[in-house]
């Protein structure tokens, strides 16, 4: 599964340098040179795994637009990167909330494992804070008591059926599943009426995941759908 960062950084080539490492790593990474670029961004898709904020920024600097977006969600993770390596300035990010503060120049494999570390240690707090459940890209899917939690932290009841659909689709991501594929090893029928029952499925799911910005079911014209977990 991939992460997604959103990386705000106005130095060209660091930005650069930096974004084509991430994406090496696995990560997707939308990269933004100023605070209010980034924070258009943001408020579009508010589902980043974390946030990679550059203090001095050409418009306004990344404590603001750090203490802007915390107002939108007080549980965004973020970072700070800074070539200022002033006490102050570091106790006043990790004030705001920063899950960590790095200074310029920085080794990149050790930001890719502060990241890493940033994530893991706050998807294990996401877990602890709210009922068990299996990550699905930005969603976590609580089979056993029919639930799908969304990023915005609110929880969507599914039926059996629709939580059976969904387990199958994500345990088969990203390639083509053919229609009578899915009902015969659902279901164990490939019939005119459970073909049309998957059709519903699939409208109510489709419409949880439009809270979703990672996680999506494309149709394939005559044949099926794709689960894609981006």
């Amino acid at each position: 599964m991939k992460h997604h960062l959103l990386f705000i950084e106005d130095e060209q080539d660091l930005g650069n340098v930096v974004k084509q490492y991430l994406e090496i790593m696995n990560f997707n990474v939308d990269w933004c040179t100023s605070a209010n670029e980034a924070l258009v961004r943001y408020l579009q898709h508010p589902n980043y795994d974390l946030l990679l904020i550059d203090v001095q920024l050409p418009d306004y600097n990344g404590f603001e637009l750090a203490e802007k977006i915390i107002k939108e969600n007080k549980d965004q993770a973020f970072l700070f990167l800074t070539a200022r390596n002033e006490k102050k300035d570091r106790i006043h990010g990790l004030h705001i909330g920063a899950d960590d503060y790095i200074n310029k120049p920085f080794d990149i494999d050790e930001l890719v494992l502060r990241i890493k570390n940033i994530i893991r240690r706050n998807n294990k707090d996401i877990q602890n804070e709210t009922l068990p459940g299996i990550p699905i890209g930005d969603l976590f899917f609580q089979k056993d008591l029919l639930k799908l939690l969304l990023p915005n932290k609110k929880t969507i009841s599914l039926t059996l059926r629709e939580a059976e659909l969904l387990q199958y689709l994500s345990k088969n991501s990203n390639r083509v599943l053919k229609r009578e594929e899915i009902l015969l090893q659902l279901w164990g029928e490939n019939d005119y009426f459970l073909g049309r029952s998957l059709d519903v499925f699939i409208s109510r799911l489709r419409k949880a995941l439009t809270h979703s910005s990672r996680v999506s079911i494309e149709n394939v014209y005559g044949v099926g759908f794709i689960f894609s977990i981006s």
